[in-house]
């Protein structure tokens, strides 16, 4: 196999800067590995020739990369979503069709400077997380030629994990862009369902499809998203993307709660206990709190979607191809899309209210964390007990995957470990939709932690990321009436508040008892001297109720950044200097609680 270029973005926006090589040079060299390892893993159904890539070469020789974030990045594009010109198969020939117009998602690639390099191969009709249910060949491991490369994403890992692309594109129902992440040693990003444009995709599930990046870091899927995170008009599941998840969202996080399933399940594998093990301990390391979490809900929806109604989505797609050509659509997908015709309206509405239940028991576990980690299968399986089993052993594979679009959750697929024999071994974050960023920051540290190479054997060589990472809730520090258990905490419990800790202010602070009343209330205020550690709690409260929170706060107070004993800024409490007028200086009490109890 040929070596490996390093096509991380900072480094190839580094080397087109630096002149050592041009879109041309480069896009033509990765082209022709590509043809050159195609035999092997069937990565590619379409390989864009020279005449194909032309426009957009010559497109990219009047900019700059200063002036295209994307500057001549080479992505792939799975077959299931268009490209302008170019046949999309989703894996059927008797299906395919040549779009006019991109995929909304690929055309604010193509804007943003990316090149394509072609259309990549998947399980049919996106319906697989193995690698095998193509006509175009099935797709085996970039590591080892006896596992297959999971699905139904297949060729889009490959292309990144061969070396051939910077970025591919996927999709993802029920897994298809985390399993062949976790079997590749990529990062995959499933993102809140609406985040990402699916205008120009050929539906699995339309209600709960989404676009997937496969990257070798989490850093760069971060970038991604920040880039193409947009409400498209073309899509009408499209969502905005609240701006505690835009791209400066991405950062440190210093503390933690992960949940993790009280019922583990490894289908008797040997290794992923351990590996899963060390990868908790390695999240403790990074400042989290192991929760467990009674996970059977989780495991209940999941099910829904293959064993209820949903497959009936599914069969709206295929449904018409199957009955008028039946040989054209392979028989393991009409296996798996057989019962679809007998489903009735209202055996989809009782699922529907089946799956709300689940939902409300499953969103109260997931307020209170900030993600739960499972591995991302419960084990590799091989392509030998694929052809013995072939549906067995794809359901296995989607055992900690089925339910999140079910239940609309973000989630993230990184690298964790390498098993004995080689294969790569990932794991799963997942979180509360819109926490995307937040996941991807966790990823970060987690792979920086684990120190794992990455494809062609690179390493993270980007600077740690040194502002604070924010999901959809909001840190508050209180230092009076707010405080557990004195008159104004209602407010924020009220809120959905939860107490995080309780710790001290820098000593850089004066507290103050302000006059008037009948309510009293502090003054914590910033000196330069004489300041002392006061004693406070970090609450978080959910960030669409900071605005209220906000407004109802009375003169002189208001919200700031306060520095927190460890060295931290978070918000809190701030009084202004004309509110001291008439106030006692109380900072030798060292807190609010400690001054009301000398009070009686």
């Amino acid at each position: 196999m040929t070596t490996h270029f390093d096509l991380r973005l900072d480094t190839l926006r580094n080397a087109y800067e630096a002149g050592t090589t041009t879109p041309r040079q480069l896009i033509l060299k990765l082209r022709a590995k590509a043809a050159e390892l195609n035999g092997e893993f069937n990565a590619f159904i379409h390989l864009l020739n020279a005449e194909e890539l032309e426009p957009y070469l010559a497109a990219l020789e009047s900019k700059t990369p200063a002036e295209l974030p994307l500057y001549s990045i080479p992505f792939a594009i799975k077959d299931n979503i268009d490209l302008a010109g170019i046949p999309t198969t989703a894996a059927c020939p008797a299906f395919a069709y040549t779009p006019e117009t991109s995929a909304t998602i690929v055309e604010q690639l193509i804007a943003l400077g990316a090149v394509p390099l072609g259309k990549t191969n998947l399980d049919q009709f996106a319906t697989g997380l193995n690698g095998t249910r193509s006509p175009y060949g099935e797709c085996r491991n970039s590591v080892r030629p006896d596992y297959p490369s999971g699905g139904s994403s297949a060729g889009s890992s490959l292309a990144v994990a061969l070396g051939l692309c910077t970025f591919a594109l996927g999709t993802d129902t029920a897994g298809s862009g985390r399993v062949p992440a976790a079997l590749n040693n990529l990062v995959g990003l499933k993102a809140s369902k609406g985040l990402i444009s699916t205008a120009g995709v050929v539906p699995a599930c339309r209600t709960l499809d989404c676009v997937t990046f496969f990257t070798a870091t989490a850093a760069e899927a971060s970038q991604l998203l920040a880039l193409t995170a947009r409400l498209d008009p073309r899509d009408e599941y499209s969502r905005s993307n609240p701006l505690w998840n835009d791209g400066s969202a991405f950062g440190q996080i210093k503390t933690f709660r992960f949940g993790i399933p009280q019922h583990l399940e490894f289908l008797g594998c040997a290794e992923s206990p351990a590996l899963f093990a060390t990868t908790i301990e390695h999240l403790k390391a990074l400042g989290g709190e192991p929760v467990e979490i009674d996970f059977e809900p989780f495991l209940e929806a999941a099910r829904l979607l293959y064993e209820g109604p949903w497959v009936a989505e599914r069969y709206s797609v295929a449904g018409a191809l199957i009955e008028q050509q039946p040989d054209a659509v392979l028989p393991v997908i009409k296996a798996v899309l057989e019962k679809a015709p007998g489903t009735t309206a209202v055996q989809l509405f009782q699922a529907q209210y089946h799956l709300q239940q689940l939902k409300a028991v499953c969103d109260r576990t997931m307020a209170e964390v900030d993600c739960v980690l499972t591995p991302a299968y419960p084990r590799p399986v091989t392509l030998a007990e694929l052809h013995a089993e072939p549906v067995k052993r794809n359901s296995d594979l989607g055992y900690y995957t089925n339910f999140m679009n079910m239940l609309d959750y973000a989630a993230v697929a990184v690298p964790a470990a390498t098993m004995h024999n080689g294969l790569p071994w990932g794991v799963t974050l997942f979180g509360r939709v819109f926490t995307d960023q937040y996941l991807l920051s966790l990823a970060d540290a987690l792979q920086r932690r684990t120190g794992l190479a990455l494809v062609g054997s690179n390493v993270i060589t980007t600077p740690v990321p040194q502002n604070p990472a924010r999901n959809d809730r909001t840190r508050v520090v209180v230092c009076g009436a707010h405080l557990d258990g004195l008159p104004l905490n209602w407010q924020l419990r009220q809120r959905g508040g939860r107490l995080l800790e309780a710790t001290t202010s820098s000593a850089a602070y004066k507290l103050y008892a302000l006059a008037g009343g009948p309510l009293l209330r502090p003054g914590m205020v910033r000196v330069a001297e004489g300041g002392a550690a006061i004693a406070v709690e970090v609450w978080d409260i959910p960030s669409s109720e900071l605005g209220s929170f906000l407004t109802g706060i009375p003169a002189p107070l208001g919200l700031g950044k306060v520095e927190l004993a460890d060295g931290r800024w978070e918000t809190g409490f701030i009084c202004d200097a004309y509110g001291l007028d008439g106030a006692e200086d109380i900072t030798h009490f060292g807190g609010w609680k400690a001054w009301l109890a000398q009070r009686g």
